[in-house]
């Protein structure tokens, strides 16, 4: 099953020129996800690993899927102000700004072997402030890992020191 087939491009969203990879279809299609998740895992079902970091939002879905699937938990890094107990932030450049994510401190122990997962690696800015939020806490990152990555836009480059995983490249 070729994944791609379920992932609509939809020009100008959020902006213009912007040509926005939308995953409802996929995340629709059970069949569908379940290869995606069985992409996703392929390389880690031998590694041992503590906890799967998903960034909000999207990558909320499949990081809930990939942790239970490699029976780890799950820990949530969110924008501000969204997470109820004490937080450490990492600030990230965006095309026009800044922006901030958030952990709850107590999420990752020192030690623990944790995966980043995201939908998309893009400029690579997002995953590179969780990647200092995990480490932080004393997390040993095994993997960025992401549904697909617009190479086009270098984010790889900003977290080349560490394992980075797409099945999907554009």
């Amino acid at each position: 099953m070729d994944i791609q087939n379920y992932i609509r491009e939809i020009q100008d969203f959020p902006k213009p020129g912007i040509a926005f990879k939308d995953i409802t279809p996929l995340l629709a299609n059970p069949e569908a996800t379940k290869t995606c998740l069985d992409m996703l895992l392929k390389n880690l079902r031998d590694e041992k690993i503590d906890k799967v970091v998903g960034v909000e939002s999207r990558g909320f879905f499949f990081g809930t899927l990939i942790a239970n699937g490699l029976n780890a938990g799950f820990v949530p890094v969110r924008k501000p102000k969204k997470l109820p107990y004490e937080t450490l932030t990492a600030s990230y450049e965006l095309e026009y700004g800044t922006d901030v994510l958030e952990i709850h401190t107590d999420a990752i122990k020192a030690g623990e072997r944790v995966i980043i997962h995201d939908d998309v690696l893009a400029t690579g800015g997002t995953a590179k402030a969780v990647c200092e939020l995990v480490e932080k806490l004393g997390g040993t990152i095994v993997q960025c890992n992401f549904l697909m990555e617009l190479s086009f836009l270098n984010g790889r480059e900003k977290i080349k020191q560490y394992n980075v995983f797409a099945p999907l490249v554009y």
